[in-house]
C-alpha cells in the first residue's frame, strides 16, 4: 500500500514527509495503522548522528493504533485491536530471553541495528524503488508501520490512543525505573533528578508506588512546576542549591532510599549517587551523548548501594502496557497534563530541530498526514517546527 511517513534521509536533523510503498506483513507481523506517534530524544539523538542508523529511515518508536492486517501465524493479536507498539519486542528463544532477560533479545538488537525486521529485510520501499528502513522495529512516524507481533501489545479501547502513544517509551522507562528497577516501597524516600518526560514519569511510579518524600531536582523552573503537579513532595532547582544537601536534609542525614538519574549528564549522575543513602538503590535512565565519558570520584560508588543503569525500567510491557493504560483510566498515572499544545497538520511538512544537549520537557499533538498524530514530548531550544 502507499503511505505518507516522515522520513530521515541525512543526519541534519530534519524530516520531510514522503510517500512510501510498504508491503504486506509477512509471518508474524502485525500491519498497525498509526494514530499517534511520539517524538523522542533518541528521535533527535538520531536526527543528528548522534546514534547509528541506517538511511533512509522513518523515525519513531513511541507508537500507537489499531491493528488492520495479520500475517501468517499470529495469534496474540487480531485484527481491529488497539495496541501500543514496543521498541523491545523479543524473540522467546534466544540466550537472553531464555534467561529471563528479553530486553536484551539478540535477535531483537541484531535486527534493530540493521533497520530490518527479525528475517532480515526491510517492508519498505520509496518511489524509486529503494529500500526505507525501520527504525528500533517500530518506525511509527507514518500513517501506517508493519512490526513484530511480540511488539504489538493489546491495551483496552476506551484508553486514548495519543495518550497511549506515550506509554511507548517515556513513560515506560521512567514508571518501571522506580517501581521496578528501583523496587520503591511505601513510605521510602525518592530523588528523581532530570524532570523531562522520563523523569517525571518516574516520579508518578514513586508516587503511585507509596513514597513519602519524592525531590524532583531540575534547572528549569517550568519542570518543576510539572515535577510539583504530577507527585513531587519537594523540588529543587540545581543552579541555585545543593541537591544532595536538601536529600540528606529531609532524610535525617542518610540520604534516599532510591536515587534516580534521568538527565544523562556527569554532574546529575554524582548527584545521584551522593543523594543515595548507603544500602540504597540508584537507577540511572538518563544517557550521554556516544563517546562522552564520565568521570566519578570512586567514594560514591561505595556503601553498598545496589547500582543499576536499565532500559525500557525492567519492564515487560506485554504485561506492564494494560497496567498502565488501567492506571490512567482509573485516574492514578497523568498523562493528559503531560500533553501542552496540538499543532495544524502543516508543520509536520518540515520538522527541525537544533542541536542543543538540554531539553525542556513539553509534549505537543502535531496533526501529520492523514489522521496521524505525532506527539513531539521533548522539544531543544532553538527548535523549529515550520
Amino acid at each position: 500500500m502507499d503511505m505518507k511517513a516522515a522520513v530521515l534521509r541525512e543526519t541534519k536533523g530534519k524530516l520531510s514527509v514522503e510517500n512510501v510503498f510498504l508491503e504486506s506483513p509477512k509471518q508474524g507481523e502485525v500491519l498497525v495503522k498509526i494514530v499517534a506517534s511520539g517524538l523522542c530524544h533518541t528521535d533527535w539523538e538520531t536526527m543528528h548522528g548522534f546514534q547509528p542508523q541506517v538511511l533512509p529511515a522513518i523515525l519513531g518508536h513511541e507508537g500507537a493504533g489499531i491493528v488492520e492486517e495479520i500475517g501468517p501465524g499470529v495469534d496474540r493479536v487480531k485484527v481491529g485491536d488497539h495496541v501500543v507498539c514496543s521498541w523491545n519486542p523479543n524473540c522467546g528463544i534466544c540466550f537472553y530471553c531464555d534467561s529471563g532477560q528479553p530486553i536484551l533479545c539478540e535477535i531483537q538488537s541484531k535486527t534493530r541495528s540493521k533497520g530490518v525486521m527479525f528475517e532480515g529485510s526491510s517492508r519498505m520501499k520509496s518511489v524509486e524503488g529503494e529500500p526505507v528502513f525501520h527504525y528500533s522495529l517500530v518506525s511509527s512516524h507514518a500513517e501506517y508501520t508493519i512490526i513484530p507481533e511480540a511488539g504489538a501489545v493489546p491495551v483496552r479501547k476506551d484508553f486514548p490512543l495519543d495518550r497511549a502513544a506515550l506509554l511507548g517509551c517515556a513513560v515506560m522507562t521512567g514508571y518501571g525505573g522506580a517501581v521496578y528497577a528501583g523496587y520503591v516501597r511505601p513510605e521510602n524516600s525518592v530523588i528523581v533528578i532530570g524532570c523531562g518526560a522520563v523523569g517525571l514519569s518516574a516520579i508518578q511510579g514513586a508516587r503511585i508506588a507509596g513514597a513519602s518524600i519524592i525531590i524532583g531536582v531540575d534547572i528549569n523552573s517550568k519542570k518543576l512546576d510539572w515535577a510539583k503537579s504530577v507527585g513531587a513532595t519537594h523540588v529543587v532547582n540545581s543552579k541555585d542549591n545543593d541537591p544532595v544537601k536538601i536529600a540528606r536534609d529531609l532524610t535525617q542525614g542518610r540520604g534516599v532510599d532510591c536515587a534516580i538519574e534521568s538527565a544523562g549528564q556527569n554532574e546529575s549522575i554524582r548527584h545521584t549517587l551522593e543523594s543515595s543513602r548507603p544500602g540504597g538503590r540508584v537507577v540511572f535512565l538518563g544517557k550521554t551523548p556516544y563517546g562522552v565519558e564520565v568521570n566519578l570520584p570512586f567514594y560514591t560508588l561505595m556503601g553498598d548501594r545496589e547500582i543499576i543503569r536499565t532500559s525500557y525500567g525492567s519492564s515487560r510491557p506485554r504485561r506492564d502496557f494494560p497496567k498502565l493504560a488501567n492506571l490512567y483510566m482509573d485516574g492514578k498515572l497523568l498523562l493528559d497534563e503531560m500533553i501542552s499544545k496540538r499543532m495544524s497538520p502543516r508543520l509536520i511538512r518540515s520538522l527541525t530541530c537544533s542541536p542543543s544537549s538540554t531539553f525542556t520537557s513539553r509534549l505537543i499533538t502535531i496533526a501529520a498526514a492523514a489522521q496521524l498524530s505525532i506527539i513531539v514530548r521533548v522539544i531543544p531550544p532553538g527548535a523549529s517546527l515550520a
